[in-house]
């Protein structure tokens, strides 16, 4: 394996926290990365890598599959990439995308390893999950155990609720400021995803994503007010018509407290009673780009 260090020396760069540029050095965080892929018997065929900085993960992912595709967005560090890794390129093992993850096209692949950009973190998963894939991503510690959490505990909020609704979410390892070079100020911890099913039905995953956002903007109120107060948020044409529908049991309780497929029901509901246009009719519901934000209301 190509010696992380080694790889940020011939490459001639530090990293930047300005540009939340934070390179993984820790070979032993980095060779496990992989695994959490292999021990699942993932399909590893087409592993996707976004931010792939001077390469050491690429290098590890290249061990494990047929074909990787990394994304780098800094040009300095895409043509040390293809510089690096000039024979994986040609021999068609590697292919490098340099842009934006959240602008570029995207390939099929099988499945993601990635050390994301904590600042764009939430909107990349999101851009990811409903490929349903397995992932194996790396986050702030305190953004993964909100993906993780369940329903009644202080961590549970909307991130829960949509990252849950595309897959399985496990937290597989925390990984300490010092496996990066510069060291962020957050720990961080590294989660994987398989993709299935939920055990609800909706009948409209905009909306339903739409009413959960909507709802968690007021965590602290009763289901019941978080239903009446964020009507221009959720679209509903009648917040009354839902309350006056709704189970009284669920009405009082808090957002924090309800599960997914609550949730799931609480919407199909909202869509029958409290929307007049057909459902859909408003376009897709970002799910991810103030997610960090609006659940701490």
């Amino acid at each position: 394996m190509r010696d992380p260090d080694g790889l940020l020396a011939r490459a001639g760069v530090r990293g930047n926290p300005d540009r939340d540029q934070h390179f993984l050095v820790d070979d032993r965080v980095l060779d496990r990365l992989p695994t959490y892929l292999t021990e699942i018997d993932a399909d590893t065929s087409h592993v996707l890598e976004i931010g792939a900085g001077t390469g050491a993960l690429t290098d590890r992912l290249l061990e494990v599959s047929d074909r990787v595709t990394a994304v780098e967005r800094d040009p300095a560090l895409a043509e040390f990439l293809r510089e690096e890794f000039a024979a994986e390129i040609a021999d068609g093992r590697l292919t490098l995308i340099e842009g934006d993850a959240l602008e570029v096209d995207l390939p099929e692949f099988s499945a993601s390893v990635s050390n994301l950009p904590y600042g764009v973190s939430s909107e990349i998963t999101f851009r990811l999950l409903p490929e349903k894939r397995p992932l194996v991503l790396m986050f702030q510690k305190e953004f993964a155990e909100r993906m993780v959490a369940e329903s009644g505990t202080a961590e549970y909020g909307r991130l829960s609720v949509s990252t849950q609704h595309y897959a399985d979410v496990e937290l597989v390892e925390p990984v300490p400021k010092e496996a990066f070079s510069p060291p962020p100020a957050v720990e961080s911890a590294v989660i994987r995803t398989r993709p299935r099913a939920p055990d609800y039905e909706v009948d409209d995953e905009a909306f339903f994503l739409g009413f959960v956002k909507a709802l968690f903007t007021q965590r602290r109120k009763t289901i019941r007010n978080a239903i009446r107060n964020t009507a221009h948020i959720s679209g509903l044409d009648d917040p009354d018509a839902v309350v006056d529908a709704a189970d009284e049991a669920l009405l009082s309780k808090r957002a924090g407290a309800v599960t997914p497929a609550e949730f799931a029901a609480l919407a199909t509901l909202a869509a029958e009673v409290g929307v007049e246009r057909p459902i859909g009719t408003a376009g897709p519901v970002d799910s991810s780009a103030d997610v960090q934000s609006d659940e701490r209301e």
